[in-house]
């Protein structure tokens, strides 16, 4: 049974009766464990690279010559 549907829902009763919380715990590490940043952190950041691109946008085609 292991590897099919009826399996992981077997699995996850067995963690839940082992620890009511115990996907909560797990989602809860995956949250504190994010360090990439970006845009979400740094709002000014996101504001000067959308200001680029659309300059870049807005300008006209250069001629092939």
């Amino acid at each position: 049974m292991a590897g099919t549907k009826a399996g992981g829902l077997k699995a996850a009763q067995k963690n839940l009766q082992k620890d009511p919380n115990f996907y909560a715990k797990i989602g809860a590490k995956g949250g504190k464990n994010g360090h990439t940043g970006g845009f979400a952190a740094n709002p000014e950041l996101a504001r000067i690279a959308g200001a680029k691109g659309g300059r870049i946008s807005r300008r006209t085609k250069k001629a092939d010559k």
